[in-house]
């Protein structure tokens, strides 16, 4: 292998002189091994340090690294063949060829690649061929080299080929090594005429359903792990097409694969700067790694990007910019696997399903399209073109008939891009067919996922193009920005077809009331465009819309509308899930900003879309109860008037509902428990857990500490109520108590009564986010009890809980600490946005407590790695914080709390 196709010179990767000078001193064997683990260490060095000076280098890397192992291989063969067992004169029984099979036959290595070998006899195997094939596999694994083997005769590979798909792949790319080269030509002549030929479309179908079940073991879409070997977009999917090219029409290189017509020269490049960008990433992760790593988690994200040199620029971290351009080389590889694809379809070696030939209906298309396979296809491509707004007709088009897109059309409408302009982009027909995609056919997911991976989304609406493929580094976000866009637009279409009208009964009946559609669609498709710049991302949005909304056609009322929206789309939910919705400041201070019913009705749709678009998992009844509350009070308010809110009015309420509940209770008692207890009690909890305290109380001795653990189904979590006698730090120990049983908390409450005790509320749930199981309650109280008597310290206690994984420690949270003392009327709000780890609350709570602050509940919002926790609190005087100096002093200790414990945790 010539110098120009490695990454340095062939003789710093293997010295072949030192290895014949080595043989000729008729070494032993231990003494070769010696030699080429040596050899092997320095090779890799030279390889990995000029892979380093040249990161984007993948082709010479991976050449360079199957150059290395051809001479380990050589080298070991060589020295079992004469050294080991020398036989000078061989029969004709006795030939053997080696050849190197799958990746390593094609050439393309990765520093921790498999080594797979065929070793081919021409009948079965003689005992001088079985002793040599020993002898040089243990030489190789003792250099730790993964070898996978296989002895066999031409017959066997034949037999064993038509039997699995796996083998037969194998051998495509088999390349002769070393041997007999004879009977390598014999196996390289057979395969073709006894295997391949004939079989192509069996082979085709066998390679497409392994890629779909690659795809649903590694998911569909492009997810924030991706797998860069097998995942979807991954080098998996480009080498089954060439596997495929290779099959049907032998060709040995993917350039080869232009002059046929399966590729366009600019598709080639493609495939050729997608193919180098995998394998370079790939390698980097091998290298980085120390083994065969395929899938790019979150701390290996950030080791590649800074092995290739990525770095931090205007409000993007360097990981973010490197995912962004992963992915859209992964799309790239999916736009080319298409068209790849159909091009096979149309020379029928696909078949199409016998019952889908037999008994579908052909839609019909209108004038200027065609139906091929199935697929819609564009008559004439010269009239086509004539019309440019035929680029956006032919995505109407293909929703009223339901049919995909023939890759053809995809081809014309991709390398067509430039027609689109302002006067198109400002033509009132484009307005009406863009709006028409959103607003008409009912699935509108499917034609901007469609426009989205030709780039005609970007090209309509030139400012959707910075978050197109955008990765947000952070757990929280299941997708990239363009991606999350268009699942909160299928959320909000399934709304509308009212398949979620059991899980959202809220945001489902305003759909049934009505709102202005257009509004919310666009509102929604333009959310998240100021994301991937320093500015906040929902000023820059709302700047956004002021351009864009008019040029889609909307009059001036539903561009203030969509503005508003877009400002504020996180109000809502940051309203809900980081403050205490139960005190009537809250959802006053929220009604003001809404000011109408119209825009809460939007506002609240878009939240449920937009927290359910995140990911499939984030969406949960703790957060629909809150949002749902919030809803129906704020709506209380602008149909009523703010009255409706007052503590007094509330609290009334909720004590004839206490009483209705107890109403077997003697009066007495009755009396007791609704005198003991201040206004803010009756506001703050739902009279299920109202009974539960009015319980515990009843019968409590002076220093008794009593618990109720109950799942409360319709939040999602299990609440856990406490009362005991009122002590300084109660909250701390408690919060030290569940993070000990690895509880979360999601939501806590905390009052006092006016004979001296603390009835305390935390709503809990396990490391997955559920309730927990009613059978491990018990355990769960006993360790509670444990706790909380003093048998187990707690600071001592949680170190070993309190680790960050491995794979999280790459991001970067800043901790952010403000204090409000407008959003209560009552307490100051502190708001903790930080870094998450299971002992933070404990450690904010007992800082607070060892500074005599009187903390009366604490909301917390989880965001994948990010919490945000606020805590509403008095001082020992129960006044607000509204000394600057004071503030200063807890934000200080506060920060300081954070920073030993993310110590600790990192350790």
């Amino acid at each position: 292998m010539p110098d120009i196709h490695l990454i340095c010179a062939a003789t710093e990767i293997f010295d072949g002189g030192a290895f014949d000078d080595l043989l000729a001193t008729n070494p032993d064997r231990s003494s070769v091994v010696a030699h080429l683990k040596a050899a092997q260490k320095a090779g890799r060095e030279a390889i990995a340090a000029a892979f380093r000076a040249d990161p984007f280098a993948a082709r010479p890397t991976t050449q360079a690294y199957t150059y290395l192992t051809d001479c380990l291989v050589h080298a070991a063969l060589h020295t079992a063949q004469t050294l080991m067992h020398p036989n000078p004169t061989p029969t004709n029984s006795e030939r053997l060829a080696v050849l190197a099979v799958g990746g390593y036959g094609r050439g393309e290595m990765a520093p921790a690649s498999d080594v797979d070998l065929l070793f081919l006899t021409p009948y079965k195997i003689t005992p001088w061929a079985e002793s040599v094939i020993e002898t040089t596999l243990y030489i190789l694994w003792d250099l730790k080299l993964k070898v996978g083997h296989s002895s066999r005769t031409v017959r066997d590979c034949l037999r064993l080929g038509a039997e699995d798909f796996t083998i037969r792949t194998a051998m495509l790319e088999h390349r002769f090594l070393f041997g007999d080269a004879a009977l390598a030509d014999e196996l390289d002549a057979k395969l073709r005429t006894d295997l391949f030929q004939g079989t192509e479309r069996e082979f085709i179908e066998a390679k497409l359903a392994e890629r779909d079940a690659r795809h649903v073991r590694q998911g569909q879409r492009y997810v924030v792990e991706p797998n860069v070997k097998e995942g979807k977009g991954g080098l998996r999917d480009l080498q089954s097409l060439f596997w495929i090219g290779k099959y049907i029409h032998k060709v040995h290189d993917a350039a080869e694969l232009v002059p046929l017509g399966l590729f366009t020269d600019e598709e080639f490049d493609a495939f050729v700067a997608a193919e180098d960008f995998l394998w370079a990433t790939r390698c980097h992760l091998h290298l980085i790694s120390g083994r065969a790593t395929e899938q790019l988690t979150f701390d290996m994200q950030v080791a590649v990007a800074d092995a290739m040199g990525y770095e931090d620029k205007a409000g993007r971290r360097a990981v973010e910019q490197f995912m962004q351009d992963y992915f859209l080389h992964a799309t790239e590889v999916g736009d080319l696997t298409r068209i790849f694809l159909t091009k096979l379809e149309a020379d029928h070696l696909k078949a199409e399903p016998l019952l889908d030939r037999l008994f579908k209906r052909k839609p019909r298309a209108k004038a200027g399209y065609q139906v091929i396979n199935n697929r819609l296809a564009i008559d004439n491509d010269a009239e086509f073109l004539a019309d440019k707004l035929n680029l956006l007709r032919i995505f109407e088009e293909a929703l009223r008939t339901g049919m995909l897109i023939h890759p053809d059309a995809m081809r014309l409408i991709k390398s067509h891009l430039h027609l689109v302009d302002d006067d198109m982009r400002t033509n009132p027909e484009a307005q009406r067919i863009f709006l028409d995609l959103l607003l008409k056919h009912g699935n509108p997911e499917r034609a901007l996922r469609r426009m989205n991976e030709l780039g005609m989304l970007a090209a309509f609406i030139p400012e959707f193009e910075p978050i197109v493929a955008m990765m947000q580094f952070n757990m929280y976000h299941s997708y990239t920005v363009d991606e999350h866009t268009i699942q909160c637009i299928a959320q909000l279409a399934m709304i509308e077809r009212d398949e979620l009208e059991e899980d959202l009964p809220v945001a489902s009946s305003i759909l049934k009331e009505g709102v202005n559609r257009k509004v919310l669609y666009v509102a929604l498709l333009l959310h998240d465009i100021g994301k991937g710049r320093p500015d906040d991302h929902s000023i820059l949005g709302a700047q956004i819309v002021r351009k864009v909304a008019p040029r889609l056609g909307l009059k001036q009322e539903d561009v203030d509308t969509v503005e508003w929206l877009v400002r504020y789309h996180l109000l809502m939910s940051d309203m809900a899930q980081k403050r205490d919705i139960a005190d009537p400041r809250t959802v006053r201070d929220f009604a003001k900003a809404v000011q109408t019913v119209k825009r809460l009705d939007l506002l609240c749709v878009l939240t449920v879309c937009d927290i359910r678009g995140v990911g499939p998992n984030t969406w949960n009844n703790w957060k629909a109860v809150l949002i749902r509350a919030l809803y129906r009070q704020t709506r209380r308010a602008l149909e009523d008037g703010m009255e409706a809110l007052t503590r007094d009015n509330r609290g009334a309420e909720a004590k004839k509902a206490l009483r209705a509940e107890l109403a077997d209770w003697a009066r007495r008692d009755l009396q007791t428990e609704v005198a003991r207890h201040y206004d803010a009690y009756w506001q703050g909890l739902h009279v299920t857990a109202h009974v539960v305290f009015a319980k515990l109380l009843k019968d409590i001795g002076e220093n008794e500490i009593v618990m109720d653990l109950h799942p409360d189904e319709d939040r999602d979590a299990t609440r856990a109520c406490f009362v005991m006698p009122d002590h300084p730090g109660i909250f701390a120990r408690l919060t030290g108590a569940l993070a000990l049983v690895g509880a979360n908390v999601v939501d806590a409450r905390s009052y006092t009564t006016s004979d001296g005790f603390v009835t305390d509320a935390f709503w809990i749930q396990d490391a997955d986010g559920n309730p927990y199981d009613a059978a491990r309650l018990p355990r769960l109280r006993k360790m509670i009890e444990r706790t909380l008597a003093g048998e187990v310290v707690t600071r001592d206690a949680i170190k070993d809980r309190d680790k960050v994984k491995k794979r999280e420690k790459a991001f970067r949270v800043p901790t952010h600490i403000t204090f409000d003392n407008e959003g209560s009327d009552i307490y100051t709000i502190i708001e903790v946005d930080t870094r998450d780890r299971p002992g933070l609350l404990h450690d904010l709570t007992r800082t607070l407590a060892a500074s005599n602050v009187y903390i009366a509940n604490a909301v917390i919002a989880t965001y994948g790695e990010q919490v945000v926790d606020t805590f509403y609190v008095k001082d020992m005087f129960g006044l607000k914080y509204y000394s600057e100096s004071k503030q200063k002093t807890l934000e200080k200790k506060l920060r300081a709390a954070i920073i030993e414990g993310a110590e600790r945790a990192a350790d």
